[in-house]
């Protein structure tokens, strides 16, 4: 299991990560405001799976990567800080896109709500350079045992924060869309908010894979 450090530094990520605004809180908010909060759900639930498919993917191939090439920890290390940086920017640019600024959906059958909240999550990018480039962070590779079982406990950390926060807003996104669309003022502290923390957190991986 990775250092509780650790694990309490990819939750905060992942955090933020869930709440910066990207294809999947798009969707879900969408759905949910278009057919309802069950439809947002059942979305969610593929959103789940394409999780679990980039966890598994993620920890088998990172622990042989890790085994077979010396220096690929430090330069995942650091492509995750940029990735980081990068986010951030997004966060805070000028004329950023409200995910409360809802898409017209048609009805859809649960059968395909769930497969294209699957589909939306293994098409977006943020979640596929998040495992690929950030998650590696923080693994030790020699201290604390098996790089495999660190990575599916990271996984599952960011599975469960994800699903929670976004089944969350599922759940209550029409409220939230009215309260946003009557106080603007809030929709900039929430991203000067995310953008704080993801380059405070892109700062700490890059001093940490300086030393």
């Amino acid at each position: 299991m990775p250092e509780l450090s650790n694990l309490f530094a990819f939750g905060l990520i992942s955090l933020g990560m869930v709440l910066t605004p990207g294809p999947n809180m798009i969707y879900l908010i969408s759905r949910s405001i278009c057919q309802g909060r069950m439809a947002g759900l059942i979305s969610l639930g593929g959103v789940a799976l394409g999780f679990v498919v980039y966890m598994l993917c993620a920890a088998f191939g990172i622990t042989a990567l890790v085994l077979a090439v010396p220096y690929a920890y430090d330069a995942l290390r650091l492509g995750g800080a940029l990735y980081l940086l990068y986010l951030a920017w997004q966060a805070v640019k000028p004329g950023g896109r409200s995910p409360f600024q809802v898409r017209d959906l048609p009805k859809d059958s649960p059968r395909k709500l769930f497969m294209m909240g699957f589909v939306t999550n293994l098409l977006n990018p943020k979640i596929a350079v998040m495992y690929l480039s950030l998650l590696p962070q923080f693994i030790s590779p020699v201290s604390h045992g098996s790089v495999l079982a660190q990575s599916i406990g990271l996984g599952f950390t960011q599975i469960v924060i994800s699903v929670s926060v976004n089944a969350l807003i599922a759940v209550m996104a029409g409220s939230i869309a009215i309260f946003l669309a009557s106080r603007p003022s809030w929709q900039i502290v929430q991203r000067g908010l995310m953008g704080t923390v993801l380059a405070g957190l892109a700062v700490r991986m890059a001093v940490e894979w300086r030393r």
